[in-house]
């Protein structure tokens, strides 16, 4: 892994690196045939480890140490099998043996740009940035562009190498005006490939100094807005598609992670409420409205865009949800075999020396047919919801509470009050299925930093879908 990071704020320089990264990492099954268990072992590899016998050497000591641990936990669990009989051996679904090589996209090589470019573009957009309003007061930018090599082998036969490149920022600023509460917002902006993507080569069809002058006035803008207020019962709620980006995230695209839905790996709302037993589950019921089709694709341009997972498995296209019912998840060869499902290649890992979990890809709601201004001019009484912000989550996800950047009053189908400081909570089932209206306005926008798992893995992923129209109560932040 090769990258280029700056940073700055205000027009200041804050950080300007080159890193150089290499790891790899070894999952290994044995054990007694009742009680096959996973082993794994990784590291970091220094220069020295990179060539000839001193590879061999690290990468020997690994697979021994992997298989240790193997035994070691193969052992555990068959001295508790009295107590948990639910510790069944290892079994992997099987999968098509593959060789292939996957090139990186890019027009501007990253490994070419000098990390001076870097800081100095860091530093004129948080300076302009800073510069768009009296009332702004902070601008800060961090921004990296890079490669990733992956090389996967298995003893099945598979060989892999491949690679992508990735350009992207993360933008923070913050207005006041006057005394009052300050205004701050973070968005995201990048794609796969090089150095082009700054100049507008990316989701957004913006260069990055160009988004971040937007985000700047828009927050500007809003610190002379009043707060949301909050409503005890529904009302009629038109969200966006930065909005419906988080929402799909949170409510459909974790939940459909099948570790996460088996309670293999529960970290951080790490339940799912789509499947509490595999006796007492969602599949085949109407889980969202009849509008309501949901998927994961590897293959769609995004930051969740990739060819094999972390165990040689092609990713797909899943289909989670289809006219509101609940069809399949994202798995991993293991919990494929589990829930007899095709693997659909959906493991991964941050880097080489994490363990692969079931990650989201691109997950997105998919598009309708509808005019998104026809959806607007048809609420007599309501609130369009635009740009998501911080989510709250419950346990299985099963309801939520989620923040955006602004909220406008819709009145006989015009925006007319802009609010700040506000969003929207409902049961995650009972919004889904009050959705009554789906726009054609789709869009995948990224999510740079998707946490899951102990230690802490941070993923990029993808996730995005049209304008929705449905019913949801208002929650202020600070309404009085």
């Amino acid at each position: 892994m090769e990258t280029r990071t700056a940073s700055s704020e205000n027009g200041n320089p804050k950080i300007a690196r080159e890193d150089v990264h290499s790891s790899f990492g070894i999952r290994v099954i044995a054990g007694s045939p009742q009680t096959e268990a996973w082993g794994y072992y990784a590291q970091p590899l220094s220069k020295a480890e990179l060539g000839g016998r001193a590879l061999w050497k690290t990468l020997r000591q690994g697979i021994d140490r992997a298989y240790q641990r193997a035994m070691v936990s193969s052992q555990r669990k068959q001295a508790l099998r009295e107590l948990a009989p639910a510790l069944s051996p290892v079994r992997l679904a099987p999968v098509e043996v593959r060789k292939d090589t996957v090139t990186a996209r890019f027009e501007e090589d990253p490994r070419r740009i000098p990390i001076k470019e870097v800081l100095s573009e860091a530093m004129n957009i948080t300076r302009q940035a800073k510069s768009v309003s009296p009332e702004m007061r902070f601008a800060f930018l961090m921004m990296a562009t890079g490669l990733t090599r992956e090389l996967f082998f298995s003893t099945e036969g598979t060989e892999l190498d491949q690679a992508y490149a990735l350009t992207n920022a993360t933008l923070l600023v913050v207005a006041q005006k006057g005394s009052a509460i300050p205004e701050s917002f973070i968005d995201h902006i990048g794609g796969h490939g090089g150095w082009e993507a700054v100049r507008g080569k990316n989701v957004y069809n913006k260069s990055f100094l160009d988004f971040a002058l937007e985000r700047a006035r828009d927050t500007a803008e809003l610190a002379g807005a009043e707060f949301l207020p909050s409503t005890e019962k529904p009302v009629t709620v038109v969200t966006e598609p930065h909005f419906n980006t988080l929402l799909v995230h949170e409510i459909i695209g974790h939940p459909t992670e099948a570790d996460r839905a088996l309670k293999m790996e529960t970290a951080y709302a790490g339940r799912s409420w789509l499947l509490r037993r595999l006796d007492d589950n969602e599949f085949g019921k109407q889980v969202a409205s009849p509008l309501i089709t949901a998927f994961s694709d590897p293959i769609l341009e995004g930051y969740g865009n990739y060819k094999y997972d972390a165990e040689g498995v092609p990713g797909r296209r899943v289909t989670l949800i289809e006219k509101g019912v609940l069809r399949g998840f994202m798995n991993s060869r293991e919990t494929a075999a589990i829930l007899a499902q095709e693997p659909n290649g959906s493991m991964r890992a941050t880097a080489c020396h994490y363990v692969p979990l079931v990650r989201m890809t691109n997950t997105v709601i998919a598009p309708g047919d509808r005019n998104p201004q026809d959806i607007l001019s048809e609420v007599e009484e309501g609130y369009y919801i635009v740009n998501h912000r911080i989510p709250s989550i419950s346990e299985s996800r099963e309801n939520f509470r989620m923040s955006a950047q602004k909220v406008y009053k819709i009145e006989n189908g015009r925006l007319t009050r802009l609010y700040r400081g506000g969003g929207i909570t409902a049961d995650s089932r009972d919004f889904l299925m009050s959705i009554d209206a789906v726009g054609n306005d789709f869009i995948v926008l990224p999510i740079p930093n998707c946490g899951k798992g102990q230690p802490m893995q941070v993923m990029r992923v993808g996730n995005g879908g049209p304008t929705l129209r449905g019913k949801a109560r208002l929650t202020g932040e600070y309404a009085r």
